[in-house]
């Protein structure tokens, strides 16, 4: 008898303290901008002091496309440039690894050595100069640059949408299986080749299809298509 009421004790603290901390749990993730990112947070580990609008990432002169990424980074209006945002974007190498390099902190090697920082000038413009990432190895997803933003004025980081290229066969199918949050606009890029060199434009609103996103806009202002909507 005294064990049978051990147990019902046991349980019905084990049931409150289980509750108590999926609702604990539940309403923090609600209070973060955007929703919480796996892995996003690594953007502080080996941040520089000094981060400028243009970056040369550890891939640029390893074997791969040369690629340049380069666009401006709006406020939620999608018109007003949005200055000092910092920019953390991490991909593969040209063999579809996120391989690690000697020296990195064990935390940020599973997001390889090809990673690095860029912070929007006065106008919002911001550039990046690395390589074509590959596709996983013997995988479905597409090619991707990841891309985790830290607004001045906001405390947390969020994510914005994948940078994906629009020629590449795996984009379609999966997208299919799995539609595009356009956070932050669409991420997928137009690649144009100049000599050996491929350049694309990416553009961001801030807040767009951000959850929990604490700035709004008069919608009084608004006509015609939504923000970072694209006319067919």
């Amino acid at each position: 008898m005294k064990i049978l009421v051990i147990c019902k004790v046991v349980f019905i603290c084990l049931f409150f303290i289980s509750c108590n901390g999926q609702t604990s749990s539940k309403t923090g993730s609600n209070r973060i901008v955007g929703g919480g990112c796996d892995g996003c947070e690594l953007m502080y580990i080996g941040m520089p002091k000094e981060i400028h609008s243009v970056d040369t990432s550890a891939g640029w002169n390893e074997k791969g496309q040369r690629l340049i990424v380069t666009g401006t980074v709006f406020q939620l209006d999608g018109k007003t440039p949005a200055k000092d945002v910092i920019i953390y974007y991490w991909q593969t190498d040209n063999d579809g690894y996120y391989s690690p390099k000697a020296g990195m902190d064990e935390r940020t090697k599973r997001h390889g050595h090809i990673r690095g920082w860029v912070k929007t000038d006065a106008n919002g413009k911001y550039t990046i100069k690395t390589i074509r990432p590959a596709p996983y190895p013997n995988d479905v997803l597409p090619a991707h640059i990841h891309l985790s933003i830290k607004e001045p004025d906001i405390e947390n980081e969020y994510y914005t949408d994948e940078i994906n290229f629009d020629e590449d066969k795996l984009l379609i199918p999966h997208f299919k299986k799995y539609p595009q949050e356009n956070r932050g606009g669409s991420g997928v890029v137009r690649v144009l080749l100049n000599d050996n060199l491929q350049i694309a434009e990416h553009n961001i609103i801030l807040g767009l299809n951000i959850p929990n996103y604490p700035k709004k806009i008069n919608n009084e202002k608004i006509s015609g298509l939504d923000i970072g909507e694209e006319q067919l």
